[in-house]
């Protein structure tokens, strides 16, 4: 079985789509994360792949967002670290499959990213997330399609949307397909359904490889 790290793993929305996957993943994450599904490290992620990273298949970095969200105050964001430029360097150099994920407002630091919908995977949620993938997938998805009924996932309580738009905790695991987490967990989840897509095309570019 291929091994997978999950650099600043959270509480493994993307681990969990690579383990559907059908990879072995590790997750590292400075914060303790007592829910996370698979084998864990609490640690720095860049310092881990440094040591650690030639251990692994292939690996997949999701770095601090807020310096590049829109939700962070402008007057704010310099209070966060930009670290795509430097997972990219670092997982260059390990020659390895990679995978840089982040919000929108990073997609400008991200090479030839690709942007994944909930409605691509049939999900009932406008979670937009864009990956920078090393090998590019060679496979298409639809576009995203928001016409239909859509649940507003956030795992921070807004009481002013009122309960029409801040739906039960259950109904926002389901719909993001993350049964085991928290309310809190899945402010910034990745809903695993995006990287078992990706997953499934770096098993099909490593499968190729081993063939040439």
């Amino acid at each position: 079985m291929l091994k997978l790290l999950d650099l600043f793993c959270c509480a493994g929305g993307a681990g969990m789509g690579y383990h559907l996957a059908g990879f072995d993943v590790t997750g590292v994450d400075i914060a303790p994360q007592p829910r996370y599904p698979f084998q864990f490290v609490q640690g720095d992620a860049l310092e881990y792949l440094a040591a650690h990273g030639h251990e692994f298949d292939v690996i997949h970095a999701s770095p601090p967002c807020q310096g590049y969200c829109k939700q962070t105050g402008m007057e704010y964001r310099g209070n966060h670290p930009k670290l795509i430029g430097e997972m990219q360097r670092m997982l260059r150099a390990t020659g390895k499959p990679y995978v840089i994920e982040n919000v929108e407002g990073a997609r400008f630091a991200l090479k030839h990213p690709v942007m994944l919908c909930g409605t691509m995977f049939n999900l009932p949620i406008q979670r937009h997330r864009f990956f920078e993938i090393n090998p590019y997938p060679s496979a298409l998805l639809p576009g995203c399609d928001h016409s239909g009924e859509i649940v507003y996932i956030t795992g921070t309580p807004r009481p002013k949307f009122g309960p029409r738009k801040d739906p039960p905790a259950d109904v926002k695991r389901a719909a993001l397909g993350t049964p085991w987490m928290t309310i809190v967990d899945m402010d910034e989840a990745i809903p695993p359904a995006f990287t078992e897509w990706i997953g499934h095309q770096l098993q099909s570019a490593l499968r190729q490889q081993l063939a040439s």
